[in-house]
This record gives C-alpha cells, structure tokens and sequence, in this order.
C-alpha cells in the first residue's frame, strides 16, 4: 500500500482476521490488479466518510472499482454471508453460543434523499423516508435487517423481517420489543414460529390507566427526563448508535432498500473485524 493509511483502513490484525474469509489468488490467467484487502478499504471509507462514489479520493481504488464489488458482493450473498460467520465468531469470542437464543425488535426512520425508490411517511416521527427495521441479538449483533417504506407499521414491518430470519437460528426462543409491536402479532409470531414476543414498557406506563375513581382527577405521574435505561431495549438502540458513526447511513441515499440492507451488513462487519483483531 503506497500511501497514508486512513483511519477507516484495515489493519494488518484485522485483515488477518479476514483474510481466510476469502479466495487465495488464483494460480492462473491475469494477476489481480486490486487486492482485496484495498478493496475492502475503499468501501469502508466511502460507508464512513460518507461521500458518493465519484468523489473517492484518488490515492484510493478507481471508484468504478470499488462501486463494482460493493454491488457485486450484494447480489451474490457475499456480504451477509461474511457477516454471519463474523458475528458467529464474535458471540463465540464473547463465551455464547454461535447462534443466539433471543432477539430484541426495533426500526429507525430515516429520510431519503432525491435517489427515489421506495419511502413513505411516518406520521409519529413525522419523517418522510424509510425504516430500517433490525433484529439484534443481546449482544447488539445484527441478526437480520429488513428496509421499507416508513408507512408501513412496525407490527407489519416485523412481519416482513420475521420471514426473512425463519430457519436461520435455531435456538431462538425468544424477543423482546417496544409497545409498538402490540396487538395480534404476539400470537401470530408463536404460532408461526413458536418464538415468544415480550413486550417491555417504560416503568411509568402501567400508571396512565390506573386512576381510580372516575369523580377523582388522576394523580400526578413522574415521567423521568432524559433517557431511561429500559430492559434490553437499550441494546437495539446502541447498535443504530453504532450505524451513525458512519455518515453514510445519516440518510438512506440509496435508490435501493436492498442497497440499504446491504450498508447495514457492511458498518456490522467493520465493527466486528476491530473487535476480533483486538480481544
């Protein structure tokens, strides 16, 4: 590598992480041009620094080179399949079981940009975009991602991220989710894939229709101020903490959710590499 290094670049520990992930240089034809270790370098620079694709430093790979395996990763399954076998290693490097037995639900709105594709218009967050919608383990790992019009409920949203994981893991038994998963889809989850869905409310709710005598007014409820930690609900809220340190995903700029999806995949494996590489 004849240039500075930048902070998004791969270390020599964590290549050697990834590394065996991918094919040896074949012994044939036209010697590759491009590692794939400054491959991985220019795509990481452009999810963190958050810049598109034409205005790639020039000390890094073409833009077209970069663009090309981004894409092409994404339609052959590479990316996600990196990132399971490296979360994988993470939650055995962390003393678990490769795969997890229970799951925390939530979705992020976020607003889309001129690039169109699909959006819509969530009335609580009042944002016009997208979601993300993210199950995670009780690590914060990403376990599943599915993207989708902000319009879409998170109870149907669920549904459609739910299908995405079926016979992925099969010790899960459990998740855990805010009160806007409430209603028929508890039910329809244990029915469909016999996993139970808790529901974990903030402490004070349970207060608003407990009042007592109609002819009395409602006591006084202490809603604390600021940010309260709530049980394991707190660890899906982290990992969309760990999405916005890449300005990438400030904004969904993507014309594609599956593109989107794919930018989950692709800030988890940076993320998991660094931990490996230095525990």
């Amino acid at each position: 590598m004849d240039r500075a290094a930048y902070n998004t670049d791969l270390t020599d520990a964590e290549w050697a992480v990834l590394a065996p992930l991918f094919p040896p240089p074949a012994t044939t034809g036209r010697p590759r041009k491009w590692s794939f270790r400054e491959i991985l370098n220019s795509i990481f620079y452009a999810v963190r620094g958050g810049q598109a694709w034409r205005l790639m430093p020039h000390d890094l790979l073409p833009w077209e080179t970069a663009y090309f395996y981004h894409r092409v990763w994404r339609l052959q399954g590479f990316w996600e399949h990196l990132h399971t076998t490296l979360r994988e290693q993470v939650r055995v490097q962390a003393g678990r079981d490769p795969t997890p037995s229970a799951a925390i639900i939530d979705s992020q709105s976020t607003r889309t940009t001129e690039a169109g594709g699909p959006r819509g218009y969530d009335g609580g967050k009042k944002i016009n975009g997208r979601k993300r919608h993210i199950l995670v383990d009780t690590l914060g790992l990403v376990m599943g991602v599915v993207v989708h019009p902000a319009d879409i409920q998170d109870r149907s949203g669920a549904v459609l991220l739910f299908n995405s994981v079926r016979n992925l893991f099969p010790r899960m038994k459990h998740v855990w989710a805010d009160a806007g998963y409430t209603g028929k889809l508890g039910k329809a989850l244990k029915d469909a894939l016999g996993w139970d869905l808790e529901i974990v409310k903030h402490p004070w709710s349970g207060n608003l229709t407990t009042w007592g005598p109609v002819d009395r007014p409602p006591p006084p409820i202490h809603v604390p101020a600021g940010f309260v930690v709530l049980k394991r609900r707190w660890v899906v809220e982290r990992t969309f903490a760990w999405f916005g340190k890449s300005r990438r995903m400030s904004r969904d700029f993507e014309a594609l959710a599956e593109t989107t999806e794919n930018l989950v995949y692709e800030v988890m494996i940076r993320l998991m590499v660094r931990r490996l590489a230095t525990k």
